[in-house]
């Protein structure tokens, strides 16, 4: 699976890996496991648009796209630790949604990035997955998403069913 066409395909664009903003690497790997750390909705260094508390200051609607760039960005740091001829497989998602005290709809947020999840990576997008509220987030950005992945031969694929068939 060729993860940049794929994006391609969906009309986004695979972003650069994010640069961390303290004392810390973007991903690690031990094994064929990837650990991504928290990764906020820039695009390009820029956090402006992806700011405040939700529902109260960013819409909802604007917060899962968020979730959506937090994802790409997850992608792009994982794909940094991959070999050649290894593709991706979602593990589990961590969601953080900086939320008004009366806001509950953490999970519908997070859905921006688990669909999207899906329609990259197919099966291998499919996750288990966390989403919290938070009171707030580093850069006051909206969500932070950080994921792991584990790094997989390109000719492998996930049936749906914890089982892997050559391909």
């Amino acid at each position: 699976m060729d993860i940049k066409k794929k994006v391609e395909e969906l009309a986004l664009t695979l972003p650069e890996c994010p640069v961390p903003l303290a004392a810390y690497v973007p991903a690690t790997r031990f094994g064929n496991t990837i650990v991504v750390s928290g990764q906020l909705p820039s695009v390009k260094g820029d956090f402006s648009a992806y700011t405040g508390t939700v529902p109260t200051e960013l819409p909802t609607e604007k917060a899962t796209e968020a979730a959506r760039i937090c994802l790409l960005n997850n992608i792009a740091a994982a794909m940094t630790q991959l070999q050649h001829g290894e593709t991706l497989r979602l593990v589990q998602m961590q969601g953080f949604v900086q939320s008004a005290p009366d806001f509950h709809e953490q999970p519908a947020v997070l859905n921006g990035a688990s669909e999207l999840a899906v329609q990259i990576l197919g099966e291998a997008g499919k996750h288990a997955r966390t989403a919290v509220g938070v009171s707030a987030l580093p850069k006051n950005a909206a969500v932070e998403i950080s994921c792991t992945f584990e790094a997989i031969p390109e000719q492998v694929q996930f049936t749906g069913r914890m089982n892997w068939i050559e391909g």
